[in-house]
């Protein structure tokens, strides 16, 4: 499967309708972005401050770069303001809104911009460490809020739901952003630029050395 192919899966995974050449001008415009200047086109500032520390959370850095060195948060910014439909834009704004309550309340400050990583990395897991039964009941409530919200407009989602779906959202777009960045995907995973040599049935160990495919 080519690279474009790819990422239009993984988009259609995640629940999003994504052109692909929207995806990959969104993946090339955040390689030429300055970060220094960077203002979020979807977030608020404060929700922007969130979401830069959310993904170093998900993704610190290690032996590889850190979430925000090859610009994940930029890309989840655009990828909500580009990509995403108006009722899902909505949707992740009320979650994240429940999300950062949580974390003022549990902290007992009143400003986002003094929440810290730790405080924000509490809420996180405690919004993912649910058991599977959990996770499929959540999922469950959150397609009938979708559908209800379709015939009324005062439709409300329990809190905990809420925080569950933006940290399972965020999760999986800074995967997203992160394996389809140039740097992780030509000096990270297993990179064979196209096109390249076919073998067929061949393992990731005797071919990459043990690595994912870049897509």
């Amino acid at each position: 499967m080519d690279r474009r192919k790819a990422l239009k899966n993984m988009g259609v995974s995640l629940g999003y309708a994504v052109a692909t050449p929207t995806l990959l001008s969104i993946i090339q415009s955040c390689k030429t972005e300055n970060v220094s200047e960077w203002t979020p086109d979807f977030f608020t500032k404060e929700e922007g401050f969130i979401l830069t520390q959310l993904v170093d959370i998900i993704l610190p850095k290690t032996d590889t770069p850190s979430a925000t060195e090859v610009q994940v948060d930029l890309f989840i910014d655009r990828f909500a303001d580009q990509v995403m439909f108006k009722e899902q834009q909505d949707f992740l704004k009320m979650a994240m809104g429940q999300f950062i309550e949580k974390a003022l309340v549990d902290s007992a400050k009143e400003n986002v911009l003094d929440l810290t990583s730790n405080e924000l990395e509490a809420v996180l897991n405690a919004s993912l460490g649910i058991s599977k039964e959990e996770q499929k009941l959540n999922d469950e409530t959150v397609e009938n809020y979708r559908r209800a919200l379709e015939e009324a407009a005062n439709v409300k989602l329990d809190a905990r739901v809420a925080r569950n779906a933006f940290a399972k959202n965020i999760r999986n777009m800074t995967i997203l952003g992160y394996k389809s960045s140039e740097y992780i995907g030509e000096k990270v995973l297993g990179y064979l630029p196209v096109p390249g040599e076919y073998i067929a049935c061949g393992s990731t160990e005797e071919l990459t050395g043990g690595k994912a495919w870049s897509l």
